[in-house]
């Protein structure tokens, strides 16, 4: 772990209640860097402060990054209270399983307002104090919208979305000194994927299909973005760091061995 690689940054992580959000919060803290995670429930963001680390520091704030004017305000608060604004960790994500024929119209949006709406609302917020510290934006992406999963029509396609969302606004903003990269998890140990993970049937599935035979941590999702935020990575843009364990060198193709 790289200590003071982030001294004196400041970083907004969405969806930072959970799972690789708290993740990428504790080792942004861990880094020296203020912290702030949002989320939608105080008392789930309030455990994630609690729990941290000593030495670090983290803030929770509640907003629904689906909802325009909470996250724009959200993210002026951050800037008057701590004057600069370093790092976006775009991470809010929510899904609904089912193919096109399942799913109602309601699902479909709540996946996308959060999934897709949610990062575009961050971003254009934060874009400008970015620019003035010359941050990065991360958005946490997924393999099922790099090529897509079974049963999970919307989620693919809001991940899928964001991947290209990622790659314009790299292309876009890399003039103003504001790098854009994705992480990409497969399966990964967080409460979103309980269910999946309980059963004995499907996760022998996925062992199968990964190479490295489990589900990733939160924490090596973390470890990558952290990376892509930091000046060690001063010149990556717009790139898509798969964390799958080796999924996609199989090319999702069964573990024979």
């Amino acid at each position: 772990m790289t200590q003071g690689r982030s001294t004196g940054k400041v970083v907004v992580v969405t969806g930072g209640g959970s799972g690789i959000g708290a993740a990428t919060a504790y080792r942004f803290g861990s880094e020296g860097a203020t912290v702030v995670i949002t989320g939608r429930t105080q008392e789930k963001l309030d455990k994630v402060v609690a729990d941290a680390p000593g030495g670090s520091t983290l803030v929770a704030r509640v907003a629904d990054t689906s909802d325009e004017q909470a996250v724009t305000a959200l993210v002026q608060e951050v800037v008057d209270e701590y004057g600069r604004l370093d790092t976006l960790v775009n991470n809010a994500a929510v899904a609904e399983p089912g193919t096109v024929d399942d799913l109602d119209g309601d699902a479909w949006r709540r996946v996308m307002a959060t999934d897709v709406d949610g990062v575009f609302y961050a971003s254009k917020a934060a874009l400008p104090h970015l620019r003035a510290t010359g941050g990065s934006i991360v958005n946490v992406g997924s393999v099922s919208g790099l090529g897509g999963d079974w049963g999970m029509a919307a989620y693919n396609a809001a991940k899928g979305a964001v991947t290209n969302l990622t790659n314009a606004m790299a292309l876009d903003h890399a003039s103003e000194g504001v790098r854009v990269n994705a992480v990409h998890p497969s399966l990964t140990a967080t409460d979103m994927s309980e269910g999946i993970r309980s059963d004995d049937d499907t996760m022998a599935a996925f062992r199968r299909r990964i190479p490295m035979g489990r589900p990733a941590e939160p924490a090596e999702v973390a470890d990558v973005i952290a990376f892509l935020a930091s000046h060690d990575a001063r010149f990556v843009n717009g790139a898509h760091v798969p964390v799958d364990g080796g999924l996609g060198a199989s090319n999702g193709q069964p573990n024979m061995g």
